[in-house]
């Protein structure tokens, strides 16, 4: 599966942003679906994963309440809404597609899939 992302943008403290992930290839609905970001000088990190169906989702502490994952098999594409965006938020933002059934948040190494970063910028 190929995975494009797209929707980063530079956003002031307090705003939202809305990142999309569009797949294609093989039948999107067989995979999990994750969010990871990864800031300068740190370790890329999980955001939030869902499931294949779409009813199951699992955030990071740092954004839970906050950001929203959600995905349309039919459009082959799962977004991640951004809502009270902080500076600490700012990060190359990366969605990932793996099809091994496991818990909904696994490292990184654990995707065996992903698109190219969308930058995010948030300014205090």
């Amino acid at each position: 599966v190929q995975l494009q992302a797209c929707g980063g943008g530079l956003v002031q403290a307090g705003g939202s942003l809305r990142l999309s992930c569009a797949a294609s290839g093989r039948a999107f609905s067989n995979y999990i679906m994750g969010w990871f970001r990864q800031a300068p000088g740190k370790e890329r990190e999980v955001v939030a994963a869902i499931n294949r169906s779409g009813g199951s989702t699992a955030y990071a502490d740092s954004v839970k309440g906050r950001f929203t994952i959600s995905r349309d098999n039919a459009k082959n594409t799962v977004y991640l809404q951004m809502n009270s965006l902080k500076p600490e938020d700012t990060a190359v933002y990366y969605c990932a597609a793996d099809n091994i059934r496991g818990p909904l948040i696994r490292s990184p190494g654990q995707y065996a899939y992903w698109g190219q970063g969308t930058q995010v910028t948030v300014s205090s």
